[in-house]
């Protein structure tokens, strides 16, 4: 009996002994939008930051779990022609953008897979809980332009969800970079002639400790 313990311990130790388990931070710049059926694609700059987890349970595999928040949305752009406005007669042309911002907790959960000691290859699942959510609208009309914020948070769906592919490089032990495209899957907002999905190209830096 003796003897099956000591094996237990050493097969522990040796399990723990392959096994690193790194915290660390990271912040990035990211690119928003819209993606989906007459989504609006306009590309807006954007930033993220976060804490992340990674347990590498081989040389060539690891999980690495992420907290992040990240500052998301769009841009929409257009034109319209109404006819006969109160006091302006005939034709008008209206231009108009809005800004989306549709911000997010992530929590990203990354399978790892070392293509070399430095060089990952990341791929995921993501679940985003929305936490704000705004359109900065403005018009102009003839000379004259007006600018509203519009608060979307009723109208944008609570929970979700998204699919990551990228890359990390470690630089040093505990340095990193990271790119990373991420798909939403799930539509944006919740009326159903809305079908704009999230989508983030980000790039990062973090420390691993």
């Amino acid at each position: 009996m003796k003897k099956v313990f000591v094996l237990i311990a050493a097969a522990i130790v040796c399990m723990s002994a392959s096994a690193q388990i790194q915290f660390g931070g990271k912040v990035g710049f990211d690119l928003t939008h819209f993606w989906g059926e007459d989504a609006p694609h306009g590309i807006q700059p954007n930033y993220q930051v976060g804490l992340m987890m990674e347990y590498k349970f081989s040389p060539k595999f690891a999980i690495a779990p992420e907290v992040v928040f990240a500052a998301q949305g769009g841009k929409a752009t257009g034109s319209v022609e109404e006819e006969d406005l109160p006091g302006i007669p005939g034709t008008t042309k209206i231009d108009a953008k809005g800004t989306f911002h549709t911000n997010y907790i992530n929590v990203p959960v990354m399978l790892k897979f070392y293509a070399s000691p430095k060089f990952s290859i990341d791929f995921g699942p993501q679940v985003g809980f929305n936490v704000y959510s705004k359109m900065t609208a403005s018009g102009k009309v003839k000379s004259v332009e007006a600018k509203e914020t519009i608060d979307l948070k009723e109208a944008t769906k609570t929970v979700d969800f998204g699919l990551g592919l990228g890359g990390t490089y470690n630089l040093t032990d505990n340095a990193f970079v990271q790119a990373r495209y991420t798909l939403g899957l799930t539509n944006v907002f919740d009326a159903e002639s809305s079908h704009e999905k999230n989508g983030n190209v980000q790039i990062a830096f973090g420390m691993k400790f």
